[in-house]
């Protein structure tokens, strides 16, 4: 129970001074020199008869744990009728074990208007388990501004549901300086609890008030609070101030906040004093402090240091110390290890843990046991699992079963089942919904959906003008720009398609680029129509070495253009190999002519 509540005290009879704030803090032996000279007045006063000072002396020596010398003092207080006393005087019996005693003095007291006795009435009752005084007594001391009994109530009228009532006296407690109430009333804001939005200040947003209060209770020592106001501030980009607030809780104890500093230490560069952080909330039993030492020994190669931590993480609840287990195992090769660890992680329902466990049976033959992991993981909001799924499905066949783990993925911002997806409605014909999808894929970074865009645009458009010479260069169209996108990523039919329509504006120079990118990553086309480029710029000698990379490629044009130029040479024996290398390439209008040039050049050889 709380001592002295409203009791009398020196200051309040105006015969000292209060201090100032700015003054300096007296020293111990002055201040036991002043206490004890206070006694020795007080006790003065109680000769005198001075019903005030034994109240007070009561309440000095009830703090200094003389009781026999307190209850004296303060039973003659109580009988002269002072109401401080007699709340005191419960408290006394109260802490020497007499409930029911100290219950009746502080029910006189209370019944005389003593607020800090009516909350103590109030505490009794509810550890008695009769709520319905305890309310009462609560209600009376918060009604009369006890913060102490706002708060009680607050707690009391939570406990059994009343959302609004409790809102209400929590904020009262709140606004009048009691930091577990401000704490407490920042959590109700942030999870939206009972009205106490609708009573939210209106001046400003619902998460600006969460803040206040978070910062209130934080500016008085409340450890959790700063935690989250820490966690606010981090969200909102301010890290400095964050990272004041994470230090503040983490040298209070806070092995949460310890964690956070540590991320926000290693995110600014500083990994050493990160480990340290972390060091000290995982010893404080936090799992994901363990983690995150695990992995930064993992990334230094002390794979057994790593496994400690993540052993560690594991032991402290969390889910993530078994499935980074199997990740390390999984790397080190130790298949069987990183199974029993995924499935531990798995049963105790770790969606990626899952997913991961799923592949590794797909991929040593276990298809039948890998498809229940990536549904539980897929049904647990995985994407990967959904899209996993997809592939499997599409594997056996089954399109439409696949579509619809597509569609989902896609729907969570997959970028590879959107592009899926939207190949699915390519092949159905409707454009229209690929477009969409095709659009999401491209948008999300994958190059063959830029393309497959970009080929769905460029089939709509009309025919380009021919370009004369002298004229001005035509602006690109939406098509060419995701074409160039993709070719940038380093899709090579994207190469060769932006080099097609860079030569078709005239643009030689930015066509052979393009053609040469897509050639040096192993494209025939773009191999070929680079040769072609150069011939009609008259470099013959390097066309030929792209038609022979090409030709050897199985490009039939190539290999026909190759026996041209043998032909023109006059070198007729290879002009025949190339020739009958073209026919064997095809397509068949090419071999058709390779078969021509081919008899006409081994009848000029047996003239």
């Amino acid at each position: 129970m709380d001592v002295m509540g409203d009791m009398a005290n020196l200051f309040g009879t105006g015969r000292f001074a209060r201090p100032s704030g700015q003054e300096e803090a007296t020293d111990e032996a002055q201040v036991a020199a002043d206490e004890a000279a206070e006694e020795v007045r007080l006790r003065l006063a109680v000769d005198g008869g001075d019903v005030e000072a034994m109240s007070v002396l009561g309440a000095m020596l009830l703090r200094r744990g003389d009781f026999d010398g307190a209850e004296s003092q303060l039973r003659a207080a109580t009988a002269a009728g002072d109401r401080a006393a007699a709340n005191n005087l419960g408290v006394l019996l109260h802490q020497r074990g007499y409930a029911d005693e100290a219950a009746g003095w502080w029910r006189i007291a209370a019944v005389a208007g003593s607020a800090a006795a009516a909350h103590a009435l109030g505490r009794h009752f509810r550890e008695r388990g009769d709520e319905p005084a305890a309310e009462y007594w609560l209600c009376q001391s918060a009604e009369q501004g006890h913060v102490l009994g706002a708060y009680a109530l607050a707690d009391l009228l939570e406990h059994r549901g009343d959302d609004a009532g409790a809102g209400r006296w929590m904020r009262a407690a709140a606004e009048r300086g009691h930091r577990e109430a401000a704490y407490r009333l920042a959590r109700r804001l942030d999870r939206g609890d009972g009205q106490d939005r609708e009573n939210a200040d209106v001046s400003g947003t619902a998460g600006e008030e969460v803040e206040q209060w978070y910062r209130q209770a934080a500016a008085r020592g409340h450890r959790r609070a700063a935690l989250h106001l820490g966690t606010i501030l981090e969200n909102r980009g301010e890290l400095k101030e964050a990272g004041r607030w994470y230090l503040t809780s983490a040298k209070d104890g806070e092995a949460r906040a310890a964690c956070a500093l540590g991320f926000l230490l290693r995110d600014a560069g500083d990994v050493e004093s990160a480990a340290v952080w972390w060091l000290r909330a995982a010893q404080d039993g936090d799992g994901n402090a363990a983690n995150a030492l695990g992995a930064l020994h993992a990334e230094r190669g002390e794979t057994q240091t790593a496994e400690r931590w993540y052993r560690a993480a594991m032991d402290a609840g969390d889910d993530n110390g078994a499935y980074n287990l199997g990740l390390l195992c999984a790397e080190q090769g130790r298949t069987a290890h990183a199974e029993q660890w995924y499935r531990r992680a798995a049963y105790a329902g770790h969606r990626e843990a899952s997913n991961a466990l799923a592949i590794l049976l797909l991929r040593g033959g276990d298809e039948t046991g890998a498809e229940p992991w990536f549904s539980k993981a897929a049904e647990a909001g995985s994407v990967d699992a959904a899209f996993n799924l997809g592939i499997l499905h599409a594997g056996r066949g089954a399109e439409k079963t696949a579509l619809r783990w597509y569609e989902r993925a896609a729907a969570a911002g997959h970028t590879e089942a959107a592009l899926q997806v939207g190949m699915a409605r390519l092949r159905a014909g409707d454009e229209r919904e690929a477009e969409r999808f095709l659009r999401c894929a491209a948008g999300g970074g994958s190059a063959e959906a830029a393309y497959r865009l970009a080929t769905v645009l460029d089939a709509r458009r009309p025919p380009a003008p021919a370009h004369e010479l002298g004229e001005p260069a035509q602006d690109k169209s939406e098509c060419e720009e995701w074409y160039e996108r993709a070719a940038s990523q380093g899709h090579r039919r994207a190469q060769v398609r932006v080099g097609m329509l860079a030569a078709a504006r005239g643009d030689v120079v930015e066509a052979a680029r393009w053609y040469r990118r897509a050639a040096e990553a192993g494209s025939r086309n773009g191999a070929f129509n680079l040769g072609l480029l150069l011939a009609r710029e008259g470099s013959d000698p390097e066309a030929v070495v792209w038609w022979r990379r090409a030709a050897d490629a199985g490009h039939g044009r190539a290999a026909l253009r190759l026996a041209l130029v043998c032909a023109r040479r006059g070198d007729l024996a290879e002009g025949q190999r190339w020739a009958d290398r073209a026919v064997s390439l095809g397509p068949p209008e090419v071999g058709e002519r390779a078969a021509r040039l081919r008899d006409a050049l081994r009848q000029e050889l047996s003239a």
